[in-house]
This record gives C-alpha cells, structure tokens and sequence, in this order.
C-alpha cells in the first residue's frame, strides 16, 4: 500500500473511532472543516515556537524531534479535513501535481498569473 493511502486509512480509522467515543456526528461538513483548519493552525503556532519566531527572547537550538512531532500533527489535522471533506489519497496526489507543474510555470515565466516573470531579480 502506497504511504500516503496508508495515512489516510489511518486517519479515517482514528476520525470514525473518535466520533463514535465522543459521540461527534461529522455531518456538518463546513463545520469540521473549520475546526480542523483551527486545529491546524494551532499545530502550526507550535512549529513557530519550536523556530524560535520571539525575536525578543533568548533563542534556543532547534528541538528536531519536537518539530517533527508537530508536522505530524499539521499532517493529522490536514488530512483529517481531506477526509471531511471527500477527497482521499488519490484526489490529493493529482492535486498537488497539478499545483507543482503551476508552481515551476510561475518560476519559469510560463504561467499567465501577474506577479510571476522571468524569476530575475
């Protein structure tokens, strides 16, 4: 099984056992996306912590172990809302192939959206 379909079974299976634990009807679809995207973007909050982003205290070294454990989290919560709101693993991988291929046209000049020439400066 593909890494990434593997996650997504994963996740799915944490998503139905938690509903059931916890008594959570996942029907409102605009409402678990949001929770989700608050989860996320908590999870991401904490990656800022760990990347010393408070200019005006001490810096420490970077805690790589503490920094994966919260991309992790960002990637549960991620595909968590992937989950919610119908698309699987599949749906995902040509996504973001589709966004690469927009992403290198933009650096090259090839893509017709302002903001993105020649890639000199």
């Amino acid at each position: 099984m593909d890494k990434l379909e593997h996650i997504f079974e994963l996740q799915h299976a944490f998503d139905s056992e938690l509903a059931a634990r916890r008594g959570l009807d996942p029907s409102d679809k605009a409402e678990w996306l949001r929770r989700e995207m608050v989860a996320l973007i908590v999870e991401a909050s904490e990656v800022l912590d760990e990347a010393n982003y408070k200019w005006w205290k001490d810096a420490r070294p970077l805690d790589h172990a503490r920094i994966l454990d919260e991309l992790a989290d960002i990637l549960h919560f991620y595909v968590a809302a992937c989950l919610k709101m119908g698309f699987d693993a599949q749906d995902i991988y040509q996504a973001y192939l589709a966004k690469n291929r927009e992403n290198f046209n933009r650096q090259r000049g090839l893509a017709e959206k302002e903001g993105y020439g020649s890639g000199s400066v």
